[in-house]
């Protein structure tokens, strides 16, 4: 279902390619009356569900907020993490958002809006935990197999804790890591807490762990995602970041990110300044 439509919006995405964005990105939009959002097919970021609609707290607040800016429709572009940002700054998404941790990295390719929530880190693993994995740590001292996702901040933090880069096993998403894990094929799958607690819930042979925060340089590191917009569209992040402040303040925030499995723990007063240092 994911790829079908992955490939549709994916013509629709190529044939804006020539498209080049000029003037006030937010005027721009509103004439145009649709906003085109990349997205990587994440559960609960972003993802075609059952019915083969695009749902998810990405798509479902962008259209709360864009609405409030005077833009109608939003259109979710699917693709694969790694091609999101190249994929913004080459015209192919007018904005995106899709479970993307806002760190200094990211943030000399692109610019981001505050993020709308904070989140700890969670392993895949066997039922029962058999080799008692909770950090990163652990799994270099065990000597566990491990994967995460394509462009996952997981990557930089188990190479932090000591695990070869090279032995990482790279897995498409969450669904992919969950797979792996129950046929044996890796030890565990490290990802946000949200994504994992969600994933696991229809297996009978794998758990998620209780959420952790990474330790990178001696810190631990508490990370938020929030919308990545080009760096030329100031205008429209700002403008975007006025309307997430006022649904943090009237509570309006959670209520859209609820249904999708975010906790009241993981609303945060963060900034992406503060995530980019």
């Amino acid at each position: 279902m994911l790829g079908s439509a992955a490939a549709a919006t994916g013509a629709v995405a190529a044939s804006g390619c020539s498209r080049v964005a000029s003037g006030n990105a937010l005027d721009r939009l509103r004439s145009q009356g649709t906003v085109r959002l990349g997205i990587a097919g994440e559960v609960p970021y972003g993802y075609v569900d059952e019915e083969g609609e695009f749902t998810g707290e990405a798509p479902e607040l962008a259209k709360v907020v864009f609405q409030r800016l005077g833009v109608g429709r939003v259109q979710p572009v699917a693709t694969d993490f790694a091609s999101l940002i190249p994929g913004l700054n080459s015209q192919q998404f007018d904005v995106v958002s899709a479970g993307m941790y806002i760190n200094k990295e990211r943030c000399e390719q692109v610019i981001f809006s505050d993020p709308e929530y904070q989140m700890l880190d969670s392993f895949i693993v066997r039922k029962g935990n058999p080799k008692n994995l909770r950090s990163y740590e652990d799994v270099v001292r065990t000597g566990a197999r491990f994967a995460t996702g394509t462009g996952y901040a997981e990557i930089d933090y188990a190479v932090a804790a000591g695990y070869p880069e090279k032995d990482i096993v790279i897995l498409q998403d969450q669904v992919a890591g969950l797979n792996a894990v129950e046929s044996g094929r890796v030890d565990v799958f490290a990802g946000t807490a949200l994504t994992t607690r969600e994933v696991v819930k229809k297996s009978s042979r794998a758990e998620a762990t209780a959420p952790f925060a990474a330790v990178v340089d001696g810190k631990k590191k508490i990370d938020g995602g929030g919308f990545a917009f080009r760096p030329t569209d100031t205008e429209l992040r700002d403008a975007f970041n006025t309307e997430i402040h006022k649904m943090k303040r009237s509570g309006e925030l959670f209520r859209v990110l609820r249904p999708f499995g975010f906790t009241e723990a993981e609303m945060t007063t963060l900034t992406a300044e503060e995530l980019c240092r």
